[in-house]
């Protein structure tokens, strides 16, 4: 197929939809939310070891992992799994699990309420650190 770059969009999910692959070479990455999307959309990710991608990215089982500078290494990795149906159905739904199951609003909503109260107990019960 042909490739068109289709610069910045805000319908990612859609655009996701119909994506067979997600590549991010890049040099560095925050929490890496791009990623997680795909995951959720069963998109398997190809992307540079950096930022929070380890995190949640195990290589070779949710995804791909390579050195930010080692795009041969990502060719090949996307190459695979374009070509290897089994491949890309098995990375697929082994990164849609982990989003699911680690990600998931029944997990992280807890968290923060847990963490949002701790926070807001310690405010209550001693001098405010912000003064």
């Amino acid at each position: 197929g042909e490739f068109e770059a289709l610069g910045e969009q805000e319908q990612v999910v859609s655009l996701l939809s119909v994506a067979d692959l997600c590549l991010l070479p890049s040099a560095q990455e925050g929490f890496g939310l791009v990623a997680l999307e795909a995951m959720a959309s069963e998109v398997p990710v190809v992307a540079s070891r950096v930022g929070g991608l380890p995190e949640f990215i195990e290589h070779g089982v949710t995804g791909f992992l390579h050195p930010p500078d080692d795009l041969h290494s990502m060719a090949e990795s996307s190459l695979a799994l374009l070509t290897d149906p089994d491949l890309h159905r098995k990375v697929a739904a082994a990164g849609r699990r982990t989003v699911t199951k680690s990600f998931c609003a029944d997990t992280i909503v807890p968290q923060y309420e847990a963490y949002y109260a701790e926070v807001l107990s310690k405010g209550e019960s001693g001098p405010s650190q912000l003064s």
